[in-house]
């Protein structure tokens, strides 16, 4: 069931009918581990997110420092006269400083400003607005309110919408540095000169916007938490202004050129000191305020490695390091299902799987290496009833069976025929024993005559022996004939 209220937010009810599962607490927020985890170890967290920014732009040494708070930044024209003088009258100005306009910023400077932006929301046809200033007096009786605590009536009709919107800017400019900080202001100037390569990798002019809008998310995850809030608040306040500039006119770019020097151009300094940075940090704050409802979305490696984190898994430290995760535009990573176990078990399965059959290898060549016994045979003939553990490596481990002695002789050529005993002829390169002498063409033409040993009977074996019998005493009369002659 949903509801939309004037900010167009999505509220979600969810019904549960399971009692076992209503004890258990639901998460909404996406980012829930990231907070977790942003407030409960914070040096962790940085270094998470620090360790993803450095994959994207190229912080030296110094400006590394500087981002992480170990160093004081050091700004553009911080040594100039001119600095000297805007930095004396900002001090005038907050000498009688009140609870919200030039103290630093709080949660409750916050709630007290959020006013004005509500009101905003409500008055964003009027034409020139945050750019036609509104009256002083007014501009000054409202903040004394604000100062003061006193509840305030914008919706009365007493003050206009320009007058809000100049007292927004005032309270901006008012902070005692930046809302985007000093720290960040390199990183930013970094962020603008991302652009994309061709394709023989030389840098072009145009912009890589999924570079720079996942480079904001992380940097907009290292603010102040009072920082990040009232940033989301006005960017957000700025894009809906956008979307009316047909009527307001004023674009982003306008809105940019309105609200850079408060939020991100560093404190007591001049547009000279900026110089040519000037239209990357005016580019940069229209880019934030045409993409601000992607910048506050922790990037999914993020939000993966702070789950991972508490789940008591190895939590990894960049985005290279998950193989899993996505560019920032893909789907959300869900929590870890049961099929994803499932995998995780059979891979533990088939590495236990592994390591048995490779101990069961080892124990093969052992027995393989053990003097002739019984216990011998015995293993080999356990092992052979399971072949699946060895590898075909293996196989040509297994010691050779006992060959039998061949015969030399016709008759021993008929046994063997007749048993059953086969005649290996593809092995006769490994065999040593030296060939048989050949059959005669008529023993061959015997052989080829008696068919398979399966049919062959008794009585044609007998037969066969006759005949070799008769043919041997043949043989013998003929020799015995030819050297009776001779003598």
């Amino acid at each position: 069931m949903g509801r939309r209220g004037g900010s167009d937010a999505i509220c979600n009810l969810v019904i549960c009918n399971d009692s076992s599962l209503r004890s258990q607490p639901i998460i909404f927020n996406p980012d829930f581990f990231v907070e977790k985890l942003r407030h409960e170890k914070p040096e962790v967290f940085t270094e998470l997110v620090v360790s993803n920014i450095t994959r994207l732009i190229d912080l030296p040494g110094a400006e590394l420092a500087q981002l992480m708070g170990e160093e004081d930044p050091k700004l553009p024209g911080a040594n100039s006269a001119a600095s000297g003088f805007f930095r004396s009258l900002m001090s005038l100005k907050r000498k009688e400083k009140g609870v919200v306009f030039g103290s630093p910023l709080t949660e409750e400077g916050i709630a007290q400003v959020s006013q004005l932006i509500e009101y905003l929301h409500k008055n964003l046809r009027a034409e020139g607005l945050f750019r036609v200033p509104g009256n002083s007096i007014r501009q000054q009786m409202l903040k004394d309110a604000l100062n003061s605590g006193t509840d305030i009536d914008l919706d009365s009709g007493e003050f206009h919408s320009n007058d809000v919107a100049t007292l927004l800017k005032m309270f901006l400019g008012e902070l005692p540095e930046p809302l985007l900080t000093h720290k960040h202001f390199h990183a930013h100037l970094k962020i603008a000169d991302l652009t994309l390569f061709d394709e023989k990798g030389n840098k072009t002019s145009t912009p890589d916007k999924e570079r720079q809008i996942e480079a904001l998310q992380l940097l907009f995850l290292i603010l102040p938490a009072p920082n990040r809030s009232l940033l989301k608040l006005l960017l957000d306040l700025l894009y809906q202004t956008a979307k009316k500039q047909d009527k307001n006119k004023m674009s982003a770019h306008n809105l940019a050129l309105m609200f850079a020097p408060h939020i991100l151009w560093p404190r007591n300094v001049t547009a000279n000191d900026l110089q040519e940075n000037i239209t990357k940090l005016n580019n940069g704050v229209t880019f934030m305020i045409k993409h601000s409802q992607k910048l506050f979305k922790a990037p999914a490696y993020i939000r993966e490695c702070a789950r991972l984190h508490y789940l008591g898994s190895r939590a990894h430290t960049s985005k290279d390091d998950l193989d899993l995760l996505t560019s920032p535009g893909s789907k959300e990573l869900q929590p870890l299902k049961p099929q994803k176990r499932g995998r995780l078990d059979s891979c533990h399965q088939e590495e236990t799987q592994q390591r048995t059959e490779a101990a069961l290898r080892e124990l093969f060549r052992h027995v393989h290496n053990m003097p002739d016994s019984a216990k011998k045979k015995k293993l080999i003939r356990q092992f052979n009833k399971h072949p699946s553990a060895l590898t075909p490596g293996s196989e040509a481990a297994t010691p050779p069976a006992p060959r039998r002695t061949r015969s030399r002789s016709f008759s021993g050529l008929i046994k063997r025929k007749v048993l059953g005993t086969p005649v290996i002829v593809e092995r006769k390169s490994r065999d040593t024993t030296p060939e048989p002498k050949r059959a005669s063409k008529e023993n061959i033409h015997l052989l080829q005559k008696c068919g398979s040993p399966a049919h062959m009977s008794q009585a044609k074996l007998k037969s066969l022996e006759g005949r070799k019998e008769d043919s041997c005493r043949r043989m013998r009369a003929h020799l015995l004939a030819k050297d009776s002659s001779s003598l």
